[in-house]
């Protein structure tokens, strides 16, 4: 079996951490009897100071022949987020119709975090972000601009399509897992568009009465991943709030270069993206510390999306392997390997079964 994957590094870190992911995933698929085709697009903010553009025009049909797309990181200090970003990776999951932005948020072996977690009450959960509508959306503008009386307008939109679908993923997920669901909202404050998603996750509750679910409200629900991380199995949210929790929750389980994340379109009408979270992080590109983890683990991600169940398996067995041992970790888990020594010993021990 061969898979057509295509590789954007993008910018910063990502240059560094996703040639040691691919390392890895080379490895396996040698073990594990397939193999990878990497299509490598040299996309990002150097292309943009070259073009004026992060991507070309016909980027999205260059990238729709592939079965998966392995991305890096997006940003530098001179360019505006908001011009990456738009730039590259949102046209990504808006044109692929990635609407689910999986995040899983787990205490790996030996990792530790700034909360006091125990091997018998370990933090395991997954957030699920709705990817494409929500708080993020295009709608909006500015009036009388570098006045007194300037004015931004940003358009929320929630439709009934895209809440139902990202709940329904999200109360499957939570049949596959431990049961437990929990759906941020913000109705307290926000008058018309969270009460409408309450609306609607009540109505899909219906259809999964196995799935114990409640509603928090946002504030106090980021209170409790903090004091309380491992009550949670599945929490849901909009597009601002399941980044926001997806954050927190990468943070409470030791460091956010370790957490992974898969944008995918469910119906594999289009590819589907997988990327770590931590960004690109200028400040040290380059120097060879970046930790690899979260890239390696939405590898794992995106090899079980391709059906290699095997394969992902033993990446993450080598991945919790490494982690575990003080002597082969990055600085931020409080080691000093660099990010190609870890990717090496992740190689070594990946195993055939």
């Amino acid at each position: 079996m061969a898979y057509d994957v295509a590789v954007i590094p993008g910018d910063g870190i990502g240059q560094e951490v996703v040639p040691a992911a691919i390392q890895v995933v080379d490895r396996a698929a040698d073990l594990h009897g397939f193999r990878v085709s990497w299509g490598h697009y040299p996309w990002g903010c150097d292309h943009y100071l070259e073009t004026g553009t992060m991507m070309p025009e016909d980027g999205l049909e260059q990238l729709a022949k592939h079965q998966a797309v392995f991305f890096g990181a997006v940003g530098r200090p001179d360019i505006p987020d908001h011009v990456s970003l738009w730039g590259l990776l949102i046209p990504m999951r808006r044109g692929f119709h990635q609407f689910v932005n999986l995040r899983p948020c787990r205490t790996l072996p030996g990792s530790t975090g700034p909360l006091r977690v125990t091997d018998s009450e370990p933090i395991d959960l997954v957030v699920v972000r709705e990817n494409v509508e929500g708080e993020y959306s295009e709608i909006g503008g500015r009036i009388y601009s570098g006045t007194a009386d300037e004015t931004a307008v940003q358009e929320s939109v929630f439709t009934r399509r895209g809440v139902e679908r990202i709940l329904r993923y999200a109360f499957e997920l939570a049949q596959s897992r431990r049961g437990d669901l929990v759906a941020a909202t913000k109705s307290n404050g926000i008058v018309h568009t969270m009460p409408f998603w309450d609306q609607v996750c009540r109505e899909v509750a219906e259809e999964y009465a196995d799935v114990s679910w409640r509603l928090m409200h946002v504030d106090a629900l980021a209170a409790a991943l903090v004091m309380q991380p491992q009550r949670f199995d599945v929490v849901v949210g909009s597009n601002l709030f399941g980044d926001v929790l997806s954050e927190i929750g990468a943070a409470v389980t030791g460091s956010i270069g370790t957490a992974p994340s898969a944008n995918i379109d469910p119906t594999r009408e289009h590819p589907s993206l997988f990327e770590p979270i931590h960004g690109s992080a200028p400040d040290i590109a380059g120097s060879g510390v970046a930790n690899p983890v979260g890239q390696i683990w939405s590898a794992v991600l995106m090899l079980e999306h391709l059906g290699e169940a095997a394969a992902a398996h033993s990446v993450m067995a080598a991945l919790e392997e490494v982690v575990a041992n003080p002597d082969l970790r990055t600085r931020d888990l409080g080691g000093a390997c660099s990010t190609q020594e870890v990717a090496d010993a992740v190689t070594a021990a990946v195993k055939a079964s």
